[in-house]
């Protein structure tokens, strides 16, 4: 894609190597900045470190002390102009579990989905 899109870095958190590879694919591949980690942890030191943090797009199921329901309610929390996006293969995740503002979308999900929620998202967040 020729065109560069106004916005700021997509976060993306996934613990799966070739599931982040293939979201940071698809999100670069859409004109995006991207950022990435395979953990809550590694993503809040990337979110505390960076102020161009627009968009974090996370999975759920991942290991540590934190999973990525919980780093979307820190992120809503301390950082909220971030658009959240979360995923799972594993979790069904009711709209009232989603932090307010932030958009759920089960796995496998279909790869215009994911894109049309990050141009929404980015559109909300502006630049």
């Amino acid at each position: 894609m020729d065109d560069i899109v106004t916005a700021k870095c997509v976060l993306i958190v996934e613990d799966e190597p070739l599931l982040r590879f293939d979201a940071i694919d698809m999100v670069a591949d859409e004109g995006f900045a991207v950022c990435d980690a395979s953990n809550a942890d590694q993503a809040l030191v990337i979110l505390d470190t960076r102020d161009d943090i627009g968009i974090l797009f996370t999975d759920i199921d991942m290991p540590g002390e934190m999973d990525g329901l919980d780093l979307a309610r820190t992120v809503r929390k301390h950082w909220p102009h971030i658009a959240i996006i979360i995923v799972s293969g594993h979790t069904q995740l009711a709209d009232a579990g989603v932090p307010n503002g932030g958009v759920y979308f089960s796995k496998p999900y279909l790869r215009a989905t994911i894109l049309k929620a990050l141009h929404q998202a980015n559109a909300r967040t502006g630049d």
